[in-house]
């Protein structure tokens, strides 16, 4: 089989910070400006998550150096290897780790990694899954899985997905569904409502039910039980609210904070009822966990059908990135956003 001809230059989309102005431009870059990695891959999809609009904005907590191609999610083949675990030809997947942050990401045509980012795609899925998966998928897996050695189960009794119109949240309900617990997907988006149910979730809940509390509830440690736990991706009050509404013996998977950083709680929760807040950073998920949890996602958790749920993905180039970007910083972004290249 012919070597592929890697080119000099790939599209990508570039973000500069100029005398604090954020400039957002899809052009061409030349290869040798990518990092000394030891596998170099043709990136066939990548997808839009909430931390590669941060970086694509100038947040220096997600990205330090400038000029930088976001994109913290990417699949495709490998094109070149020093690596002897990987050889030309091989159909791999690469989320977390530095990608995306300061190690040029997914928005490019090409990146070079570590080998030991890599993971190879599971047996019959291809790129576009993967990416319509990808760091939010991995996300709510890795929920479920704290879930689960905390002792919740599907007789514990429901779970609440917060945000669950998200990428997170709208892949947890899923999950949460195939791994047969109940499930209550909270959103403000009545538009969600068919799509949540199609992936499986019991019933929906106005966000308000959550994220709004009286002056009574708010000076109250604890509430009345009402969840097993759940996994949340918005934090701030709705996460507080959640906590103080778990039941003895639940859990919660906390993964967000568009809805803010803080917590105002006692102890109570912990210490009166046994409640368990478990933090998810799939970013730094160790290397050799997670081709399993890739292929427990494609074989039983999200598989093709479940990812072709109608709603859930939106496909879209480079050029159409910059609305996108907005858009999820807005909220306004339902489901998975694809990145395809080469389109």
């Amino acid at each position: 089989m012919s070597r592929e001809v890697v080119p000099s230059t790939f599209a990508a989309l570039r973000v500069d910070v100029c005398d604090g102005v954020v400039v957002r431009s899809v052009g061409q870059v030349e290869l040798a400006t990518l990092p000394d990695g030891d596998v170099c891959v043709r990136v066939e999809y990548s997808s839009l998550n909430y931390k590669d609009a941060l970086s694509a904005s100038g947040n220096r907590g997600v990205t330090r150096n400038y000029p930088h191609t976001p994109g913290i999610d990417a699949a495709g083949v490998v094109v070149s290897s020093r690596d002897p675990a990987w050889a030309p030809g091989d159909q791999v997947l690469c989320t977390g780790f530095d990608l995306g942050m300061d190690t040029p990401g997914g928005f490019g045509e090409y990146i070079k990694v570590p080998g030991e980012w890599l993971v190879a795609l599971p047996d019959g899925v291809d790129a576009r899954w993967a990416m319509a998966v990808g760091t939010a998928g991995l996300t709510a897996a890795i929920g479920l899985e704290r879930l689960e050695a905390a002792g919740v189960t599907p007789d514990t009794g429901p779970l609440v997905v917060t945000g669950a119109s998200g990428g997170v949240g709208s892949l947890g309900v899923a999950v949460l569904a195939r791994a047969g617990f109940e499930v209550l997907a909270s959103t403000g988006k009545d538009s969600a409502r068919e799509l949540l149910m199609g992936l499986g979730a019991n019933r929906v809940i106005p966000r308000s039910v959550l994220s709004e509390q009286t002056p009574e509830e708010s000076k109250r440690p604890l509430l009345r039980a009402e969840y097993a736990g759940g996994l949340d991706t918005v934090g701030g009050s709705t996460l507080d609210k959640l906590i103080r509404q778990t039941a003895v013996g639940g859990a919660v998977a906390a993964c967000g904070l568009v809805a803010g950083a803080g917590l105002n709680l006692t102890v109570h929760p912990f210490i009166l009822r046994g409640v368990a807040l478990m933090g998810i950073s799939s970013q730094h998920l160790p290397a050799r966990r997670r081709p399993a949890l890739w292929n427990r996602m494609a074989s039983e958790l999200l598989p093709p059908r479940v990812v072709a749920t109608p709603g859930l993905v939106t496909e879209v180039g480079l050029s159409e990135l910059e609305a996108c970007i907005e858009s999820i910083l807005a909220g306004g972004v339902t489901g998975r956003v694809l990145v395809r290249h080469g389109a």
